[in-house]
């Protein structure tokens, strides 16, 4: 309720006479040397001293990323322009006392990483990830907030969730957590947008700004796609999220100096590539899928744990399986009930899911819960030292969507008329609408609801979510007409393995993998592997080919150096465990079997 009043007090009041109001000036004169000034002003201090911030972690992500490095030439000023003293308790945080009321405090930003987590200023475009980009006040957090911007370029445009004001370059927000979760690109961008209909039939603006060196049919086809993907996850919730300002934006960077990422938030999302739309065949496409899926999923369907988000540390939450795992899953899915895809490509996809569960030896270490809490740590999070992540940690993200797939088939299979979509639209309906944060049990309780099997619900999360089982994908397929084959069963498998080769000695880049011939032969990371039997090992392919002496079953000598010891062990070659997910032969499926799969996957592309 208090951000509706805060939206009303804006739409009657001018923000001149709102006397609370936090203000941001930011001009780009420097951007060919990636820099922001920045100029924050904070009226009717209450405090003495009023503790300025920048913020340690963003919205989307769960490990602190330190923005307050990228600060500098910081000075502040009263009411009247007179010179105040700052001090600095800690990194991230400037003091600032003797005050008459109001300060403006100002400030150097250097932005050079395009992504969803960081900003980027060059000559190109401003590219602002709000909490990387701007300071802000203790106490100040439920005021009205304005920013001005003094654009680099004649022909920038502003791609933003954040409200408008009649200059193009002035845009508004209700509070400062609205403000933090509101990407902007200030850019010479295209911009194509369409009208959909939600509850009621209620009008939402969806746009598409894209930042690119591509021409106006690559648009056009993105578009189209973008289009169909949209209203296949409206599909699956029933209706969309109630935008707040009537409008959804996705802000996309194709450009070949930005990183590849994607990043959720309220009414929009980014999207950051460095290949083209052309050269990527619009591949771009299933980031776009998985995060706007987000605007229900997380957005509104949010875990208790990162309600409300806190900008001054690393946020933790047991939920990353469901919600990004979920997500990744309906990212791709989605696509090929667009007929965007075949089924052909998207069983690959399903082969891939199946085999990430089946061989990630972190499953060993944690459950799904666990793996979530280990976020802050691997959600971009950096350190310096080695870490044992590659066999302890897998991707909540991958095994998550491995979970989904588990479950929908699962539920396909059992409850006839009910599949995953009808769980996600229950939460929806339960959580999401209301925005009520939920708890880990509030999504088991609602499991069991809706197939009115709490045991079947209990199950499921004590082995597969809280336990460490890993579904029977074999017997889930079957069902819908599908088998597990061997990928490469003839071929010798000793475990994951990449060299740096160093002049001609071949250097394992990276840790073992536990279980696995290289890893029980106690071969690690920067052992130089001199000799597989009798051949030496100077490039991959002599690796390559030194493998291909053997056949599945058979056991060789490795000699290696670790350490500066030369050691010789007996290592045992077994079969490559992957697998690929074929369709039945027509004659041998059942009308069952492909009325399942056509309900899972919707028709084939033509």
């Amino acid at each position: 309720m208090k951000i509706v009043l805060v939206i009303l007090l804006l739409t009657i009041i001018p923000l001149s006479f709102a006397q609370n109001l936090t203000s941001y000036e930011v001009s780009f004169e420097n951007a060919a040397h990636h820099e922001a000034r920045i100029s924050a002003t904070f009226r009717k201090i209450k405090a003495p001293t009023l503790e300025v911030m920048m913020s340690r972690s963003s919205p989307g992500r769960y490990a602190l990323h330190e923005f307050a490095k990228n600060v500098y030439q910081v000075s502040a000023v009263d009411s009247k322009g007179k010179d105040l003293s700052i001090s600095r308790p800690n990194p991230y945080q400037w003091n600032i006392g003797r005050h008459d009321g109001q300060v403006t405090i100002t400030y150097t930003l250097f932005a050079d990483r395009a992504d969803g987590t960081y900003s980027q200023v060059d000559r190109t475009h401003a590219h602002l990830n709000i909490p990387a980009t701007f300071m802000w006040a203790k106490g100040h957090e439920n005021r009205p907030i304005k920013v001005t911007f003094q654009p680099f370029d004649k022909n920038w445009k502003v791609a933003t969730q954040l409200p408008k004001t009649k200059s193009q370059y002035t845009f508004t927000a209700p509070t400062l957590a609205y403000f933090m979760d509101s990407p902007i690109e200030l850019s010479d961008h295209q911009v194509s947008e369409w009208t959909v209909k939600g509850d009621n039939n209620k009008k939402h603006r969806i746009k598409l700004a894209v930042h690119h060196r591509g021409n106006e049919d690559d648009l056009a086809e993105f578009t189209r796609r973008a289009k169909a993907v949209v209203m296949e996850q409206k599909n699956v919730f029933g209706e969309f999220p109630d935008f707040d300002y009537g409008e959804y934006v996705f802000i996309a960077c194709y450009l070949p100096h930005v990183d590849r990422d994607g990043m959720e938030h309220r009414n929009s999302t980014v999207l950051t590539n460095n290949i083209s739309l052309d050269e990527g065949e619009f591949k771009q496409l299933g980031t776009l899928s998985h995060e706007f899926f987000h605007a229900w999923n997380v957005e509104r369907i949010r875990p208790k744990s990162l309600k409300p988000f806190d900008f001054t540390q690393a946020n933790m939450t047991k939920n990353l399986w469901f919600a990004e795992g979920f997500t990744s899953y309906y990212g791709d899915l989605l696509i090929r009930r667009a007929q965007l895809t075949s089924h052909e490509e998207y069983l690959e996809i399903v082969s891939s899911i199946v085999n990430q569960a089946n061989l990630v030896p972190g499953s060993r270490y944690f459950s799904p819960e666990g793996s979530s809490m280990m976020a802050p740590f691997t959600d971009a999070g950096t350190s310096i030292d080695e870490t044992n992540f590659r066999n302890i940690f897998f991707s909540y993200y991958i095994y998550g969507r491995a979970l989904a797939l588990a479950l929908d088939l699962s539920i396909r299979s059992d409850f006839p008329d009910k599949s995953l979509d009808d769980f996600m639209t229950m939460m929806w309906r339960d959580f999401g609408t209301s925005e009520k944060p939920y708890t880990p049990e509030d999504l088991q309780m609602t499991l069991g609801k809706l197939l009115g099997d709490q045991g079947f619900a209990s199950n499921f999360f004590a082995k597969y979510v809280r336990g460490q089982h890993i579904p029977d994908f074999q017997k889930l397929l079957t069902a819908f007409g599908l088998s597990l084959e061997s990928k490469e069963k003839d071929r010798v498998y000793v475990g994951p393995l990449e060299f740096n080769f160093n002049g001609e000695a071949a250097i394992v880049a990276s840790t073992t993998a536990v279980g696995t011939p290289l890893y029980r032969a106690g071969i690690g990371r920067g052992d130089q592997i001199v000799k597989l039997g009798r051949r030496t090992i100077r490039s991959q392919e002599l690796w390559d080919k030194a493998l291909e002496q053997y056949k599945p079953g058979d056991n060789a000598v490795i000699e290696f150096v670790q350490r500066g010891d030369t050691v010789l062990r007996k290592i045992d070659l077994v079969s490559n465990p992957e697998v690929e997910v074929n369709k039945l032969d027509q004659e041998k499926s059942t009308d069952e079997q492909k009325v399942r799969l056509l309900s899972w996957l919707g028709s084939d592309k033509e």
